[in-house]
C-alpha cells in the first residue's frame, strides 16, 4: 500500500461552518493558537481519500475536531501495558478539546489515555510473515473512558456498555501518518489530571505491539479501513491509585500527550 498523502492531518470547522482538513507543522503550539488562523486546506473529505491533495484555497479555523466524523468500528485492547496489568491484577467519538458531558448513571468515571491506530486498507487473515504496519494509515491520541461502576456491576461481562456512552471516545488532535512515525514503539506517553501527572510510559511497554494487534484483529474477520484500534492504557488510571480510587468529578480536566503527535484536553461535565 502506498503511504498516506499527508504528514500531520487536522480536521476543523471553519468560520463558515464547513469541515476541512489542514496540514499542521510538527511541534505546533496547538489549539488556542490555531483558532482564528487562516490555513491552506486539503481537497478531500476523509483521511482515507486517495485523492487528498493540498489546495491553494484557505479557510479560517474556528473549532478543532476529531480526525474522523465517524468510524466503521472501534476495537479496544485491554490490559496491554505491563505495568497496568501489574496494578490492576455508538456515538462515542468526541473532539480533542471538547467538553465531555457524562450522564449521571455512568458512575465511577475513569480515564484511559491510549495510542490510537487507524487502519488505512481493508485486511483479512494477515499472514504471519506480512508487515502489519503496511495496513496502518496513521496514529492519534484517545481517551477510552470507562464507567468502573458498570464494569463492576456486570463483573466485566459488559465492558462495552461501560465504555460506550456518548462522547466516551475523544480523539485527536491530529492524525500523524506512518511516514512520520514508522515505528510507534519510540513514542512516549503522559496523562495529567487537573495538572497532576497520572500516567507516564513508553509505548514500548506494550505487551502486544501494534503489529501484533493488527495481525490479531485481522484473523477470521475483515479489519475495515478507517477502523480505530485503542491499544491499551499504561499504569496510573484512577481506579488503582495509591490510597484508593480517584474517579473523575464534575469540572475535572484531563490532558493526554504523546510525543510526535501532540496533546488533547477535555473537561468533564456531569449531567444530572
Amino acid at each position: 500500500m502506498s503511504g498516506p498523502k499527508f504528514q500531520r492531518l487536522l480536521r476543523f470547522r471553519s468560520e463558515s461552518g464547513n469541515i476541512h482538513f489542514v496540514e499542521v507543522p510538527e511541534n505546533h503550539p496547538w489549539e488556542k493558537e490555531l483558532i482564528g488562523t487562516e490555513v491552506f486546506i486539503y481537497y478531500g473529505n476523509s483521511p482515507l481519500d486517495r485523492n487528498l491533495i493540498l489546495s491553494d484555497r484557505k479557510a479560517i479555523v474556528k473549532e478543532v475536531l476529531a480526525p474522523f466524523a465517524d468510524v466503521p468500528f472501534i476495537y479496544g485492547v485491554g490490559l496491554n501495558f505491563r505495568k497496568h496489568v501489574e496494578e490492576s491484577g455508538v456515538n462515542a467519538l468526541a473532539g480533542p478539546y471538547e467538553d465531555i458531558h457524562v450522564h449521571h448513571t455512568a458512575k465511577d468515571l475513569d480515564y484511559e489515555g491510549e495510542l490510537i491506530v487507524v487502519i488505512g486498507k481493508d485486511v483479512k487473515n494477515l499472514p504471519n510473515d506480512a508487515n502489519a504496519l503496511d495496513y496502518v494509515l496513521g496514529y492519534t491520541i484517545g481517551n477510552d473512558l470507562s464507567s468502573r461502576w458498570w464494569q463492576e456491576a456486570t463483573k466485566g461481562a459488559q465492558s462495552n456498555y461501560a465504555k460506550s456512552f456518548d462522547q466516551f471516545a475523544p480523539l485527536g488532535p491530529v492524525l500523524v501518518s506512518t511516514n512520520v512515525i514508522p515505528d510507534p514503539a519510540v513514542l512516549t506517553f503522559r496523562t495529567h489530571m487537573n495538572g497532576e501527572k497520572r500516567q507516564e510510559s513508553g509505548i514500548d511497554d506494550l505487551i502486544f505491539d501494534v503489529s501484533a494487534i493488527v495481525w490479531f484483529f485481522s484473523q477470521g474477520r475483515t479489519l475495515r479501513k478507517g477502523s480505530v484500534i485503542m491499544t491499551g492504557t499504561p499504569f496510573g488510571v484512577g481506579s488503582f491509585l495509591p490510597g484508593g480510587p480517584k474517579y473523575l468529578k464534575d469540572g475535572d480536566d484531563v490532558e493526554i500527550e504523546i510525543s510526535q503527535i501532540g496533546n488533547m484536553r477535555n473537561k468533564f461535565v456531569i449531567d444530572q
